[in-house]
């Protein structure tokens, strides 16, 4: 097999050093970059998806100059707004369109068609995609980190080694992400990867590694140590000198630890509608990982008490908050009464250490719900304020069958050489990625552990409540069907190998244990090397199911060997279908503004701007995001029609209106991201991602929106009150990344 030129490879890295030298901005780099406007004609452009992301220019040979044609990447078909394998990488539908080839008979007599190839950039995967022609043609999934699209002239539809003549050639805009060799030249650092620490796993079954403390610190920022050290990824000397952020340290302290009772497991909660529930925020100590600590928690629970309610009923809960910090307990998905949904100085005030808060809690909806703090996140959240709510739908067969049920909660946790690393006192730290934690927990534990019959069906509900972090679940070894998300289920259930959850979000899904022995939990996701621009499958096992040699009884294998049609969704949504093709009627762009960076900070983002994956799944730029504060990053919900942003933006609604919502990540800014944007109070179908329609809905209330993608919503506006959207990693919105929008008269 020939090796091919690679066109246009060295682009992306000469237009990066340009821009490095003359320090253009982080939107003028993004645009440097950009190759051919692709797509441009009803392609992924048009429905909202940045260009340069999501589509590739097709470069013809010389002797075809007045041949045009793109590639748009859409999403391949999933539960999720995004598709990925389960090992991470990312699931593409390619959709090419060809204008102004000629009859292949005219490039050699042994001609007679035209065949789509994809490889990897070294050319050591190469594997047919199909039959090409002018117009429009949709090719089989693509699952490469990084690829080429070629077509080439061939004497058969039929062959499956390439062996004919190359016409069209482009590559994957994930290809951009070079080694950035040049950037330490620029900075006259040197050294290579000098700064980067290898020195392995931390405690437990994390990928990260502890790093020492750094001395000589002073002013506000004094006392912090280094973030713990992704284990294998290159870090600039440069960068690993940053200042720490200037605000103080902190982790909770007490006199006597030792007096802090030490944390408890999880307690069920069976409420019945008019019972009253006492839940305080209490100090708890933690054995973790070999280490002592405090934290917070529920009850003395990490996680809280889960909850567990009938549909249509109503509870109380009076909180009292005993600990350091002021506090509320946000109903997480709940459409509540207004003044019990938690959001200090929009629904209420906060709760003062040693005070008190009485809330009155209505379930209109099945599903599965969480409850949290709504002040300092960053801080009370990782500390583990945290629980779920159950809600049972009233008919009995809304799920199809299960042998057991299990509510699984996932976080990470940042743990450093002494216990956790400290978080910021006077303001959120990690202001530009979110806070990834280094390992990881489960119901509060470090290791999740169950034990199964063969053939048991089990119904898990899973919730993940980390700051930033977006998990790709799997059970190798176990069959998985996806039956709801965060409002109940889906209009039909649907078999995946992964289930990816953003912060905030829930899902339901059943799996099946047909064969005895261990089954693990993997997170498994691909992170990236920005030095090197590479990608790096990371594998974190969560916890182990053992199945034990004995059939389960009753056996639910036809039930669950069909994909059943979930009639109590299609009707509720069904109400809405008439409004599906409307006009939008609100748009809210997704944005940030950087404020004056580090020197380093400011050329390494600009030389990353060159290509934004669509998750982040890994923090690897560890020291530059801790170091970002409200200071140094703002991110931003605009209204494109008024320019207002965060708390400025003033939206009205009816209780009863229908409302059409484009959510759209910009992708031109200095550090593009995915982002989990929570609606409160409402509920909300997700229509279309990158203009295609979503073909399986489910009501939702957390959405992850891609890095340059556009989302059509439809909100259903049914609960009276002045609600809040924002994003869901902490620190985003705790540095800014927040409005309310009034909904007026009665429910």
């Amino acid at each position: 097999m020939h090796r091919l030129p690679a066109a246009g490879s060295t682009a992306a890295p000469i237009a990066s050093a340009m821009a490095l030298v003359l320090g253009l901005t982080g939107a003028a780099l993004s645009a440097s970059l950009l190759p051919p406007a692709p797509c441009d004609d009803g392609g992924a452009a048009d429905a909202g998806a940045a260009a340069d992301l999501y589509c590739m220019v097709l470069v013809p040979t010389p002797d075809l100059r007045t041949v045009e044609a793109d590639v748009a990447l859409r999403w391949a078909p999933s539960p999720f707004v995004l598709a990925v394998t389960a090992d991470g990488r990312p699931r593409y539908t390619p959709v090419v369109r060809i204008d102004g080839l000629p009859d292949p008979a005219t490039l050699g007599a042994e001609y007679r068609t035209y065949v789509a190839w994809v490889a990897s950039p070294t050319m050591s995967i190469m594997e047919r995609l199909g039959e090409v022609g002018n117009g429009e043609t949709t090719l089989p999934v693509v699952d490469l980190d990084k690829f080429m699209i070629l077509v080439s002239a061939e004497p058969s539809a039929d062959i499956t080694e390439r062996t004919g003549r190359l016409v069209l050639r482009g590559f994957s805009p994930s290809t951009r992400r070079e080694p950035g060799d040049v950037m330490e030249f620029a900075l006259g650092s040197g050294g290579g990867a000098a700064g980067a620490d290898t020195a392995g796993h931390a405690p437990g079954h994390g990928h990260g590694a502890p790093h020492g403390d750094r001395a000589g610190h002073s002013g506000a920022g004094a006392g912090w140590p280094l973030p713990p050290m992704p284990a294998g990824v290159a870090m600039l000397p440069a960068e690993m000198a940053l200042d720490p952020p200037p605000v103080s340290p902190y982790l909770p302290e007490g006199d006597d630890p030792s007096s802090i009772p030490l944390v408890q497991p999880r307690e069920l909660a069976r409420l019945r509608d008019g019972d009253t529930l006492a839940l305080e925020a209490r100090y708890v100590r933690q054995k973790r990982w070999g280490r002592e600590f405090i934290g917070y928690g529920f009850n003395g629970q990490v996680p809280g008490p889960l909850i567990h309610v009938e549909r249509d009923t109503e509870i109380v809960v009076r909180f009292t908050n005993s600990i350091d910090w002021p506090a509320t307990i946000h109903w997480h998905g709940i459409r509540v009464e207004n003044r019990f949904d938690g959001v200090p100085h929009v629904t209420q005030e906060l709760v003062a250490p040693g005070d008190s808060f009485t809330y009155r809690i209505r379930f209109p909806d099945e599903g599965i719900y969480w409850y949290h703090p709504h002040h300092r996140e960053d801080v009370l959240k990782e500390l583990g304020l945290y629980g779920n709510l159950l809600v049972e739908h009233p008919e009995p067969d809304y799920w199809s069958p299960a042998n057991r049920e299990e509510v699984v909660v996932l976080d990470d946790f940042l743990l450093g050489d002494e216990g956790p690393f400290p978080l910021g006192l006077e303001g959120a730290t990690h202001g530009w990625m979110g806070r990834f934690g280094n390992v990881f927990l489960v119901n509060g534990e470090p290791e999740y552990r169950l034990d199964v019959d063969r053939g048991e069906v089990v119904r898990f509900y899973f919730t993940n409540v980390s700051n930033t972090r977006t998990f790709n679940i799997s059970l190798p070894g176990a069959r998985l069907k996806v039956i709801g998300s965060d409002i109940g289920g889906f209009e039909r259930e649907a078999w995946v190998e992964s289930v990816v959850i953003a912060p905030a979000e829930r899902y339901v899904v059943h799996a099946r244990f047909d064969e005895p022995g261990a089954v693990r939990l993997l997170n498994r996701v691909r992170a990236v090397d920005h030095l090197f621009g590479t990608y790096l499958p990371q594998t974190d096992t969560l916890g182990t199911v053992t199945v034990r040699d004995r059939a389960t009884r009753p056996d639910h294998a036809g039930s669950f060997g069909e994909l059943r049609e979930n009639r109590y969704v299609r009707e509720d949504i069904g109400r809405l279908r008439h409004h599906f093709d409307r006009a939008v009627d609100r748009e809210l762009v997704l944005s940030m503004e950087p404020g004056e960076l580090p020197f380093v900070v400011d050329r390494l983002m600009r030389l990353d701007s060159a290509y934004f994956d669509p998750v982040e799944w890994s923090g690897t730029m560890p020291v530059m995001n801790w170091a970002g504060t409200a200071e140094q990053v703002r991110w931003i919900l605009r209204d494109p029609a008024t320019g207002r942003e965060n708390m400025d933006v003033d939206w009205r609604f009816r209780v009863g209106d229908v409302v059409k919502l484009r959510l759209r990540n910009d992708r031109h800014v200095l550090h593009g991201m995915h982002h989990p944007m929570h609606i409160h109070g409402q509920r909300f179908l997700v229509l279309a991602v990158n203009g295609v329609p979503t073909q399986n809905l489910v009501w939702k209330d957390t959405i992850l929106l891609p890095t340059g993608s556009t989302a059509d919503l439809v909100l259903e506006v049914s609960n009276p009150g002045t609600w809040m959207i924002h994003c869901h990693i902490s620190e985003h919105l705790e540095t800014g990344m927040h409005m309310t929008f009034t909904a007026d008269g009665d429910a």
